[in-house]
């Protein structure tokens, strides 16, 4: 059994969780995964907040078309990138996935909440007084657990081939 593939595996989306904060330590060690992640050229063109404040949560659910379960969120990581680079969206994903499995491996849940081509895109940026020449990616919502619903994967092989595609 291989410890990294165990948490990608136990991850699932979270939209209930539990009061308890997150704690400091983890919030900088998830950060430090985020900015690990990979970039093309090396031009890292994310920018990535860390919202805690209940009504700045509230405010973003609000703004939200699915995900009013923010509000309830120990906090909140946003992932902004640099609109005129060419690859900020498969950066700024990559920085995304990065954090929630580091987020897993910590126990604590998250959901990835679109932002990318969302119309509420906008209205996030200025809430969060982040400078225009970003848009936002991502939202992930995070904190412990208080619920988890398991959804059913597809089967290996209804996802994937090897070589050329020869199926229906």
């Amino acid at each position: 059994m291989n410890v990294g593939t165990t948490i990608i595996k136990s991850r699932h989306s979270v939209r209930s969780f539990k009061p308890t904060p997150v704690e400091d330590h983890i919030i900088r060690d998830v950060l430090e995964c985020a900015r690990h992640a990979p970039t093309a050229m090396n031009h890292q063109p994310w920018l990535i907040g860390v919202v805690r404040e209940k009504s700045l949560l509230k405010e973003i659910a609000g703004l939200t078309d699915h995900g009013k379960f923010i509000a309830d969120a120990a906090l909140c990581f946003t992932i902004f990138g640099e609109r005129d680079e060419k690859y900020y969206l498969e950066d700024c994903c990559a920085a995304t996935e990065n954090i929630i499995i580091a987020l897993q491996s910590y126990g604590i849940g998250s959901c990835w909440v679109a932002g990318d081509k969302k119309p509420y895109a906008g209205a996030v940026r200025t809430l969060l007084k982040v400078p225009e020449k970003y848009t936002l990616v991502s939202l992930l919502p995070a904190g412990y657990p208080a619920d988890i619903a398991l959804m059913k994967k597809k089967d290996l092989d209804e996802v994937t081939f090897f070589e050329t595609y020869e199926g229906g």
